[in-house]
């Protein structure tokens, strides 16, 4: 068997070892790569790793060997799919791989927020408690996640994983039902039914022409005054302007981001401007555990080990 040429071409973005591959090919890797660096970087790939590098149909066009791309991800927005399928370019992704971690994440968001964690520490930290005529020192209020009602928009595997941790902690949990539709689905919950109830949303949607600014100013309002919001899916899902006004006017009771519109945010963000006690943002990290990242790398190979066995794993083209 003649070897395969196989380039990762942003393997900085997973730093983790890529399984060793089971059949004769030759490996090489690039920390990072710019759309203008493909053509040159892969001419004589055939099976191409990315994560975030953008394949359109321009690119493709001048990769005559390319055979298949493996995505070090679940997102696939960065790729042609249509190309991909009309020039016979495989793509295969890495499903359910970080379940676990991000919900896990999503949870400590919510539970620092509600019970005000950072707006204590940073009560602590200016010497409010030194000064206090008690024993202890009340701030910002703090709340139970027991008796309080999680709304959740996406129900696939990460929602339901945080759904099991927030009923173990006493949570009532409502699956919300796509925004907009006329009619809700058994076990769901309307969309706008959920931002009035819910103590506290989380966000586990794709992004797409339909979901960007999911939540907007409208949303913000109507949501249950006091509420937490939670983004761990993608920053474009909300609009950011429209929630530093929110949490600065009284409205939220905070919000706790692990995505923004921009990333990495180069050209600034509004909420990193902010700097205000009931918002969190976190750099992009939900799915880094080191438990979660070895998943994904382990799917990377098995899906190209699949293909060049002549099987389809985890296909979307």
């Amino acid at each position: 068997m003649t070897p395969l040429n196989i380039v990762f071409v942003d393997r900085d973005s997973l730093p983790v070892p890529i399984p060793v591959l089971g059949f004769p090919h030759v490996y090489r890797e690039y920390p990072a790569s710019r759309p203008e660096t493909l053509a040159e970087r892969l001419a004589d790939a055939d099976i191409v790793i990315t994560n975030k590098v953008p394949f359109d149909d321009a690119t493709l066009a001048v990769l005559p060997r390319l055979k298949m791309l493996a995505v070090a991800a679940t997102g696939v927005n960065m790729i042609d799919l249509a190309a991909c399928e009309a020039r016979g370019v495989a793509v295969a992704n890495a499903r359910h791989y970080g379940d676990e971690a991000v919900a896990e994440h999503a949870f400590m968001l919510m539970m620092a927020l509600m019970r005000n964690l950072p707006a204590y520490q940073r009560d602590v930290a200016a010497g409010l408690w030194v000064s206090s005529s008690q024993f202890c020192h009340f701030g910002a209020p703090v709340r139970d996640l027991a008796g309080a009602t999680l709304g959740l928009v996406g129900s696939g595997g990460i929602g339901q994983a945080l759904a099991a941790r927030a009923r173990a902690f006493g949570m009532t949990v409502l699956l919300a039902e796509r925004k907009g539709v006329a009619s809700v689905r058994d076990g769901y919950t309307a969309f706008d039914e959920v931002l009035a109830r819910a103590d506290a949303i989380s966000l586990h949607c794709p992004l797409n022409d339909a979901t960007r600014h999911l939540i907007g100013e409208a949303e913000l309002q109507a949501m249950k005054p006091g509420a937490v919001l939670i983004n761990t899916a993608r920053g474009g899902l909300v609009d950011e302007v429209a929630l530093v006004a929110a949490l600065k006017y009284g409205q939220l009771g905070g919000a706790g981001f692990d995505v923004l519109s921009e990333e990495p945010p180069r050209n600034g963000n509004p909420l990193l401007k902010a700097r205000l006690p009931h918002l969190i943002v976190t750099p992009h990290v939900a799915w880094t555990s080191q438990q979660a990242m070895r998943a994904l790398a382990a799917q990377v190979a098995e899906n190209i080990e699949a293909f060049v066995g002549g099987e389809a794993l985890r296909r979307v083209v």
